[in-house]
C-alpha cells in the first residue's frame, strides 16, 4: 500500500531554499538612510556631535593651560644635613646613611671624612665589602679602598669627598654641594680644610 503523504510530497514541487542575506547586504541595510528617517533629526544629531567634539577639544586645551599654574617641583634631598656627633662613629666605614643621603662616613687615624657614594666611572652606587675591605661597583667592577681611592676597574679617579664641619652644638654637618676631588694627574684636595674633620 502506498503512503499518501509520500505521494503528495513527490507530486508537489519543493519550496525554494530560503536565502540568508550576506554580510555585505546586512551592512548596507544597517548604514543606509532609511526612507522614513527625519532629515531634521539627522542634522540635529550631527550638530550635537560636532558641538561635543569642539567643546571636548576646548576643555582639554583649557586643562592643559591650567596645568602651567601648578609647576612640577622636584623634591630632592637636602644637600646640607647633620649626621651626629663625632663620638657616634667608630673606626672604619659607616654605611647607615647610604640609602638616605648616598654617603659613607669613614673614621681613621687622621679623622672623619664623608665619601660621596657615586662611582666616578658612570655614576653607579658602589657597595661596601667589609670582608674585602673595599668598595666595589656592581656595574663595571671598579674597586676603591676604604678611603675611596680607586685601584681597579675602569674608574678614572677616586670618589669625591663632601665638606664636613662641626656646628656650634658639636654635631657633624655635611654639605654635599661642596665636594673635594682628586682629578687624575692633579693635586689631591682630600687634605684641604673641610675635606676631613680632625678629631
Amino acid at each position: 500500500m502506498a503512503n499518501p503523504t509520500l505521494e503528495a510530497q513527490a507530486g508537489t514541487p519543493a519550496p525554494p531554499p530560503s536565502r540568508k542575506p550576506t554580510l555585505l547586504q546586512a551592512l548596507r541595510r544597517l548604514f543606509s538612510k532609511s526612507e522614513d528617517a527625519d532629515p531634521q533629526k539627522i542634522i540635529a544629531r550631527r550638530r550635537r556631535f560636532v558641538a561635543a567634539s569642539v567643546l571636548g577639544a576646548l576643555g582639554v586645551n583649557f586643562l592643559m593651560f591650567l596645568r602651567f599654574f601648578f609647576p612640577r617641583a622636584l623634591y630632592e634631598p637636602k644637600t646640607t644635613f647633620r649626621i651626629g656627633y663625632p663620638s657616634d662613629f667608630g673606626f672604619g666605614v659607616d654605611t647607615k646613611f647610604q640609602n638616605q643621603y648616598r654617603i659613607w662616613v669613614v673614621r681613621n687615624t687622621e679623622g672623619i671624612f664623608v665619601i660621596s657614594a657615586i662611582c666616578t666611572h658612570l655614576g653607579c652606587t658602589p657597595d661596601w665589602k667589609p670582608s674585602e675591605n673595599k668598595f666595589k661597583c656592581p656595574c663595571h667592577g671598579s674597586g676603591y679602598d676604604s678611603e675611596g681611592v680607586n685601584f681597579e676597574g675602569p674608574a678614572p679617579r677616586p670618589m669625591d669627598r663632601a665638606h664636613v664641619e662641626l656646628d656650634p652644638e658639636g654635631q657633624i654637618v655635611v654639605d654635599l654641594s661642596r665636594l673635594y676631588r682628586w682629578p687624575k694627574g692633579e693635586r689631591s684636595q682630600f687634605n684641604d680644610p673641610g675635606a676631613i674633620l680632625r678629631v
